[in-house]
């Protein structure tokens, strides 16, 4: 029996814990397309129409097949989500993560990596040719490198798998580092993060990185 657990009209999880429940229950819906598809009514349009109020913050890769509201079984005025090829950070991906937190109240952020990426892809390639691409795909792919030399330690030479993992791990450790806002209420206790890694074919949600108290732990070997 898939857990129905979601959220309902005028409620909201207020700690990283709930927020977290909530959202895995949803994956664990989609996984078995036993989907709710909740809060995508006429009647929630309209009550959300002056005012959003999010439970989770979603960092995630612009990719085409990585639409968190899907993956994870929720609807309009549910995820606040800001996505970059290859989850790449930078000062307006920091700002609106505040802006999440501060303003809109979320007590949880999901970083979302993905298998196949293409950002991760292009930047092991890089280290291993010494060809950047031009334009601002460069900036990705130098965004990106650091994850790749990471995963590369001690002269290991790593799977594109662990070179994801390594990213999304990276991505999380870099939030909680940079921003000062961030890092205050994770050490307050009020927020959590959690890095999670997609499937694309089997549509699991597995994660790999937990930053603050939000009662889950990392699956070993990711």
């Amino acid at each position: 029996m898939i857990e129905r657990h979601r959220t309902q009209p005028g409620t909201r999880p207020t700690t990283p814990e709930q927020a977290w429940r909530v959202l895995a229950a949803g994956n664990a819906r989609f996984m078995a397309d036993e989907r709710a598809h909740p809060h995508q009514d006429v009647h929630v349009r309209h009550r959300i129409a002056l005012k959003q109020n999010p439970f989770a913050i979603f960092f995630g890769c612009a990719d085409s097949r990585v639409a968190a509201e899907i993956i994870f079984d929720q609807g309009l005025g549910d995820l606040f989500v800001v996505r970059t090829a290859g989850h790449v950070l930078d000062p307006s991906v920091l700002g609106s993560l505040e802006f999440g937190v501060a303003v809109l109240g979320c007590p949880l952020i999901v970083v979302l990596g993905h298998d196949s990426c293409g950002a991760v892809k292009a930047a092991s390639e890089a280290v291993t040719t010494g060809e950047v691409p031009g334009g601002y795909l460069r900036d990705i792919v130098e965004r990106v490198t650091p994850s790749v030399l990471a995963a590369s330690r001690g002269g290991h030479t790593p799977t594109i798998e662990e070179i994801e993992r390594e990213h999304v791990e990276r991505t999380c450790e870099l939030i909680a580092e940079r921003s000062t806002l961030i890092a205050d209420r994770l050490r307050g206790g009020t927020l959590g993060i959690v890095g999670a890694e997609y499937d694309l074919a089997h549509g699991e949600a597995r994660v790999v990185e937990v930053v603050g108290e939000v009662g889950v732990e990392p699956r070993a070997g990711g």
